[in-house]
């Protein structure tokens, strides 16, 4: 199926290694357009490899539908889709559309709590208590033990809270949870570690440096985000949900997840407020590439703060060679370089991105959780790994 037209413009070692990269409540969790920034029409190129590989994630793999946006080093951005916007619908997705990014949204959290950095208002190393006094208490877990760094590194040893609210995500899809509320789930369970001794991915780290941000600047998170990031980049397509706001704005494919008789059912519009400042900005591949390329390009940070969001961990949850930075994941391409993005799981969608050291990023979209389509941990982990090869592929595609 094709239907082109123009417009301007990993891996793992677990099971846990994909839940590692987003933010999830799971128990696990062709078309093609060219466009320039703000120019009209421009000839169509088709990368082939790029276009097969995500063909056969829809073939293969039994993902409804794709999107993908492929930005070259020069700003020009390839869209490309596969698959149907709708099952029992022939209609391919919509090219460049909307999709919950979920724990993408970390980049940009992060990058906040950088520039305030970068401000002087808050310090790498200095205790949460000093911002949140008396917030962050628990079984093992103190506030004045555990540094800004830590929260953004996930190596606090703050539990995750989404293991609290982990099952059927249509049992949550019209509950509100208040920022508040998900750090009492994590704080009714104990740390997982001593703060700086372990890498551990949790959602709750970031639900903290949400809080961090709101009570630095003294202003909601979601404006934060808006006035240092959506808007000075002009990203259009990029939104963070008001409370209570279910839908997802502008062109967009219907997310699927399996219901309790194990078949796809749409579940694109549900709360994402359990995700919060882990992970509920919604927005369109290519702006995710124009996020990530201004982020390592430095236009959002200077060079010392970006150079230690960019300073990784290792983690046993992540794949080999990968590491852990500031809200970022780093690792090896087969084609040689570095990439650096994150990738994201949440109720009917799984994005995978990453932006290389040329400036070349791709960002690829699914409308299904891996762990919707199969049940046995096997098939699940080679499905992601095909989603994660398909992002090696387009930015090795030259």
């Amino acid at each position: 199926m094709e239907n082109t037209t123009k417009k301007p413009h990993t891996r793992r070692n677990t099971i846990i290694a994909v839940t590692a990269a987003a933010v999830v409540v799971s128990s696990v969790a062709s078309a093609l357009l060219f466009h320039e920034p703000g120019v009209g029409s421009a000839e169509p190129h088709h990368d082939g490899a790029v276009q097969s590989s995500l063909d056969a994630l829809v073939a293969d793999d039994g993902f409804p539908g794709v999107i993908a946006a492929v930005t070259d080093a020069d700003g020009d951005v390839t869209d490309y889709v596969s698959g149907v916007s709708r099952l029992g619908d022939d209609a391919p997705p919509p090219a460049d559309g909307l999709v919950r990014i979920a724990s993408n949204t970390k980049m940009y959290t992060s990058t906040v709590v950088l520039q305030l950095v970068d401000e002087g208002l808050v310090a790498l190393d200095e205790p949460v208590e000093t911002y949140l006094p008396g917030l962050v208490r628990g079984d093992g877990i103190d506030g004045s033990t555990i540094t800004v760094r830590q929260l953004l590194q996930h190596t606090s040893g703050l539990p995750n809270y989404t293991s609290a609210i982990a099952g059927d995500l249509f049992a949550i899809r019209d509950t509100y949870l208040s920022p508040r509320s998900l750090l009492d789930l994590a704080l009714a369970m104990p740390a997982s570690f001593a703060p700086g001794s372990s890498y551990e991915y949790s959602n709750t780290n970031y639900v903290v440096a949400g809080l961090l941000v709101e009570k630095v600047t003294e202003r909601p998170f979601a404006e934060q985000v808006e006035e240092r990031i959506i808007e000075p980049l002009g990203l259009d397509e990029t939104f963070f949900p008001a409370p209570g706001d279910k839908t997802i704005p502008g062109e967009h494919p219907t997310g699927y997840n399996n219901d309790a008789d194990g078949e796809l059912e749409d579940i694109t519009e549900t709360d994402p407020s359990w995700a919060w400042a882990a992970g509920q900005i919604i927005a369109s591949p290519s702006d995710v590439n124009r996020f990530m390329r201004a982020l390592v390009g430095g236009e959002l940070l200077t060079a010392g703060t970006l150079a230690e969001m960019q300073t990784t961990v290792e983690g046993a949850e992540l794949w080999e060679g990968a590491g852990y930075g500031l809200g970022l994941i780093g690792y090896p391409l087969s084609c040689g370089g570095m990439a650096w993005g994150h990738g994201g799981d949440v109720s009917g969608f799984e994005t995978r991105n990453a932006v290389d050291d040329t400036g070349r990023a791709v960002t690829i979209a699914v409308t299904a959780l891996p762990g919707a389509l199969a049940s046995d941990e096997e098939t699940v982990i080679a499905t992601i790994e095909h989603v994660e090869k398909a992002v090696d592929t387009a930015l090795c595609a030259r």
